[in-house]
């Protein structure tokens, strides 16, 4: 469990060169092609069912986390929750899609599990979708491209089939490291009894086995209530972080800053920051104090579990914000 507990500061060089930096003539390209009219959407029925019946069952739970369940049960999902959307802003998102730090084995499985509980696709896939995200965000390379509205960048991209245009520039992103990970391999092969157990069976079980809760409603509380207020809060980062709020950093791009959603995403609210800067661990801006991820991940550091943690510069950040930011006029002054 060794390695440094150090950051690793980038050079202001490095910056340009950055894992997952933007590809800018593409995606002007990419514009260019759907500028009469965007490719129609292809709806899969049978994911619009499942979210719908995912999404009721969730309001049965939500309605027994405030007047049926136990206090024990609202607090295990509370918990549940916080360990899920950390595996995924930490181990899904900034280990394994950005390479912001390394981690050991032990450490990499527990965020595996933690991804598995937050069931999100597996995490090789996930990683995938989200480099495609940076490389050509917003875009119709984009799984997630806000330019579609809100809805679709919030879940509608999983209710439609992938474009012909995304499977395309998806199969140019490298993710031989992803797969060269013996954790996610396993992860990937054995996704459906993992996700089964860890995200709905286990929640559910643990209430009625340790404290007499009845099994519906710690299906209902734990399992789905939880699974899908996770979702959403993460969901959040891909519609509400490219639509409403601010941006210091660079003007130019559609990422925006967002102190609430920093906040009910764990710290992922910086995202203006992260786009700009997408190999810091931070991911952001702000403090540990709403910055959940980052403090787990010092945390961690301090215990060698991660170490090489990337950050950029004060000075590059500082010259960046002069450079692109929506207050370079100011700063100029």
């Amino acid at each position: 469990m060794g390695g440094s507990t150090q950051t690793e500061p980038l050079k202001l060089t490095d910056v340009p060169g950055m894992f997952l930096a933007a590809d800018l003539e593409t995606m002007a390209e990419l514009e260019e092609e759907v500028k009469e009219s965007r490719p129609p959407l292809r709806i899969v029925w049978r994911n619009i069912f499942t979210f719908s019946f995912a999404h009721l069952l969730a309001l049965i739970g939500a309605y027994q986390f405030f007047f049926v369940a136990k206090w024990q049960t609202c607090v295990w999902a509370v918990l549940l929750h916080q360990i899920a959307i950390m595996g995924v802003t930490s181990g899904a998102h900034r280990l394994w899609s950005h390479r912001s730090f390394k981690a050991t084995t032990t450490a990499r499985v527990i965020f595996m599990l933690a991804c598995t509980l937050a069931h999100q696709n597996d995490v090789i896939e996930w990683a995938r979708d989200h480099r495609c995200h940076h490389k050509w965000t917003d875009t119709e390379a984009d799984p997630h491209n806000s330019k579609r509205g809100f809805f679709y960048s919030h879940v509608g991209w999983l209710l439609t089939k992938k474009s012909d245009k995304l499977k395309k520039m998806g199969s140019k992103i490298d993710i031989s490291d992803l797969h060269n990970d013996p954790v996610l391999a396993f992860q990937r092969r054995h996704y459906h009894p993992l996700v089964i157990n860890i995200c709905f069976l286990l929640p559910a079980a643990i209430p009625v086995y340790f404290w007499g809760e009845n099994p519906l409603v710690g299906f209902y509380v734990a399992s789905m209530f939880r699974y899908i207020f996770t979702l959403n809060s993460t969901f959040l980062i891909n519609s509400a972080a490219h639509m409403f709020g601010y941006k210091p950093y660079d003007a130019s791009i559609t990422p925006v800053e967002s102190v609430w959603t920093n906040i009910q995403a764990a710290g992922e609210g910086g995202h203006n920051f992260h786009h700009t800067f997408p190999q810091d661990y931070r991911t952001s801006e702000f403090s540990r104090l709403t910055n959940s991820t980052r403090l787990l991940l010092d945390c961690m550091a301090y215990f060698g579990m991660v170490y090489d943690r990337k950050t950029v510069s004060d000075e590059a950040i500082r010259r960046q914000m002069e450079r692109k930011g929506e207050g370079a006029h100011s700063h100029s002054h």
